[in-house]
């Protein structure tokens, strides 16, 4: 199996929570929650909290996983193709979707931050076996 899959999956990931913070922002508005102008410089007014949780969720879908799409560039560019890889590649990626779950409904700090220390040292241990490999 190819590295792809999983880095598809976290992609898709990404554009549903894009849709969802767009969906989030509109409806503030229309149900008049926020000043339309908040959304033109994200300042000023404050948000409803279901709003700000899908904002950092998706900022949080564009921070350390670029190390995960980066990676995954240089094992399709370099044509390495390890099973083990793409285990813990799924094992991010399923990391990231139990991340963005607890983000964005019952956001209990520690249960999130657990997940992300799992994915974070998931992410390193790729990082380290692509080392390997390359040795």
């Amino acid at each position: 199996m190819s590295i792809i899959y999983p880095i598809f999956t976290l992609v898709m990931l990404t554009f549903v929570i894009i849709f969802a913070v767009g969906t989030s922002r509109l409806i503030s508005v229309r149900k008049r929650q926020v000043n339309p102008k908040l959304y033109r410089l994200m300042s000023g007014y404050e948000a409803p909290d279901y709003v700000q949780k899908l904002t950092r969720n998706l900022s949080n879908l564009l921070e350390m996983p670029i190390l995960f799409y980066v990676l995954g560039v240089l094992l399709v560019a370099l044509q390495i193709e390890d099973p083990a890889m793409v285990d813990l590649a799924w094992l991010f990626v399923g990391l990231r979707f139990v991340h963005t779950g607890i983000h964005i409904t019952y956001n209990h700090t520690i249960h999130r931050f657990m997940v992300f220390v799992a994915s974070v040292l998931t992410l390193l241990a790729m990082w380290i076996k692509f080392i390997a490999l390359m040795a």
